[in-house]
């Protein structure tokens, strides 16, 4: 696949996720990049953006499912197909590995910033900001990587037009939503290249933000009645509904087999082990406010779609009052999908929790302050507050209105954190400002949706065949966070 070495071209000016090493570099101007980004709209032309032809029984698609078990905990894999074959959106959300290798097989732009490698309409929402207030942004980053921006913009267009089939959207109702979706990416991107990139790096996106640029009085409704129970979605409303007393008359995380389950002890201090070593990851601040919290109890909590397998654990901290307590979540971290297709076999980072904390502090405005990572079992892990008032809009409830207007949303929250990295300038240049690219993106966005409901289609008959295992009773909303 050749096409793949422009991605790490220097005419793009693209960086690795860590930044500058050096304040002496020559740099190219803005109005240079401008001219490389109008230069590359004629190398690939945008309505090549628009180009998906469907393939029908893809056998491969399988293949890829079946490789991207190996290494997860063998006994959970089977809720994780459960969860993919529940409806192709459910596909669509545990299926970025499939995605990957399709999009990369397309041609590309060669303007690469850091993205998220997992962009769907269900991987942005809520969560707590630093200083208390409730945002709203990309919230998924298991998959992120330095990449062609198109992979992101693709992928949130296609979960787009699928979401809307499963919410018996019509065709032209799906349309419309992507075309808002790709439109409010291209006015955002060329907005943001032309202020300041320190001035860019702090546009956040706040629920006040939020509701005034929500037009749709549906839409309205659906975010606030989602950021109010977000926020309570925090470690002391947590305590009650995830532990008990034991015995002993200690608080201990409650066992729910096998979406919750408790660990052997020699595992259990293998964990926290790693904590202690996360600590190292951490500004000196926050391992000062982490000092007066101690270690209680941690278990097994399976998560999401595609992490569903990997190992992801909740830790209970507690402080110096029975009320003052804190939830850690640890994930295993793998290598991103992407990365295969931008470096080859080789790998960007030594450390991909590293890789994964530090692309989220890159793609939002404002992050979790105890993000870091750690590892060990021979396996490597980022850290994060659980239920850190996160929470997402469902998905099922937006009527045509409603999802027109939460695609407008989600793709401005994509062009900022794009934009935050590197290429702004160059991508708003290749966009340019008539409406080709919105119609490529919405012709793609089609086609592809067709072809996660051929894949889909392929991988039941997988599991009728008894060739992928599957577990009863846990397929549940696609629409709405698993686990």
């Amino acid at each position: 696949m050749p096409q793949f070495t422009r991605l790490l071209s220097p005419v793009t000016g693209s960086e690795p996720i860590s930044g500058a090493t050096s304040l002496r570099t020559r740099l190219i101007s803005r109005i240079e990049r401008e001219a490389i980004g109008r230069a590359l709209r004629e190398t690939r032309p945008i309505s090549e953006l628009g180009h998906w032809d469907v393939e029908p029984d893809r056998g491969r698609v399988v293949d890829i499912v079946e490789a991207s078990h190996a290494g997860r905990v063998e006994h959970l894999v089977p809720i994780r197909v459960a969860r993919m074959v529940g409806s192709p959106y459910g596909f669509l959300r545990g299926s970025a590995v499939v995605m990957a290798d399709d999009v990369a097989r397309l041609p590309v732009s060669g303007i690469t910033p850091v993205i998220g490698g997992d962009a769907h309409l269900g991987n942005f929402g809520f969560y707590r900001s630093p200083e208390g207030v409730q945002v709203m942004d990309i919230n998924d980053f298991d998959e992120a990587h330095v990449g062609a921006w198109e992979w992101d913009v693709a992928r949130l267009t296609a979960s787009i037009w699928v979401a809307g089939r499963e919410n018996s959207r019509t065709e032209d109702d799906c349309r419309d939503s992507v075309l808002a979706c790709v439109r409010a990416y291209a006015g955002e991107v060329a907005r943001l290249a032309r202020i300041p990139l320190l001035t860019r790096s702090f546009e956040r996106m706040d629920v006040e933000n939020l509701t005034a640029a929500a037009s749709d009085p549906g839409l309205l409704a659906a975010i606030e009645k989602a950021a109010k129970a977000a926020r309570k979605r925090t470690s002391d409303r947590a305590l009650p509904k995830l532990t008990g007393e034991n015995a002993r008359g200690e608080r201990e995380i409650v066992a729910e087999p096998p979406l919750v389950e408790r660990l052997s002890q020699s595992d259990a201090e293998l964990v926290a082990q790693g904590l202690d070593r996360y600590l190292d990851s951490l500004p000196a601040q926050w391992r000062r406010v982490l000092a007066w919290y101690g270690l209680s109890d941690v278990a097994h909590k399976v998560v999401g779609v595609g992490s569903v397998g990997l190992r992801a654990y909740v830790a209970l901290l507690e402080g110096t009052h029975p009320d003052d307590v804190l939830f850690l979540q640890l994930k295993q971290a793998r290598r991103s999908v992407l990365a295969r297709y931008v470096h080859g076999e080789n790998a960007w980072h030594d450390h991909q929790g590293q890789r994964v904390v530090e692309s989220q502090q890159a793609l939002q405005t404002v992050s979790d302050p105890l993000l870091g990572w750690t590892e060990f079992g021979g396996n490597q892990y980022y850290v994060r507050t659980f239920r850190n008032m996160k929470g997402t809009v469902p998905l099922d409830g937006l009527d045509s209105a409603a999802l027109a207007d939460y695609s407008h949303i989600v793709g401005t929250l994509l062009a900022k954190g794009h934009a935050r990295t590197s290429g702004a300038s160059m991508i708003a240049a290749y966009l340019g400002d008539d409406d080709a690219p919105a119609q490529a993106f919405a012709a793609f966005a089609r086609g592809y949706a067709d072809q996660t409901e051929a894949d889909h289609a392929t991988m039941l008959v997988a599991v009728r065949s008894g060739r992928l295992p599957v577990a009863e009773g846990f397929t549940g909303s696609a629409f709405r966070p698993g686990g």
